[in-house]
């Protein structure tokens, strides 16, 4: 698994960056693809001035898998709480895209279509 971090006005003591990788690591477990050398997680952490202060960092994750790309984004006051907003709404998108992609689906989908030609 490739993972990028980029930061733009934000810094992470070493203890974050810590943490940081491990709610990264954790979406590996979640599909096997991750772990692939053709897949790569790209993290973006903004802090920008705007009026309402819980919204001054947009976090950004980007992940390339086989065939498909997912993008979230989140805005809050802390760093470490954007992100996992961001991995809440990544877990059932990189979910539904293993089940899709595993052999398992495959042999469900065919057998629906074998199932629905017998019956015609």
């Amino acid at each position: 698994m490739h993972v990028e971090h980029f930061e733009k006005g934000v810094r992470y003591n070493d203890e974050e960056l810590i943490l940081l990788a491990k709610k990264i690591g954790k979406l590996a477990t979640y599909c096997r693809f991750l772990k692939d050398e053709g897949s790569s997680i790209r993290v973006e952490a903004e802090k920008r001035d705007t009026k309402k202060d819980r919204d001054q960092v947009k976090v950004m994750v980007t992940v390339h898998l086989p065939k498909k790309i997912f993008r979230v984004e989140s805005r809050k006051y802390m760093p470490l709480e954007a992100l996992d907003s961001c991995i809440e709404k990544l877990e059932p998108q990189i979910t539904k895209y293993k089940e899709m992609h595993s052999g398992r689906a495959k042999a469900h989908m065919a057998a629906r279509q074998k199932k629905r030609s017998l019956a015609e």
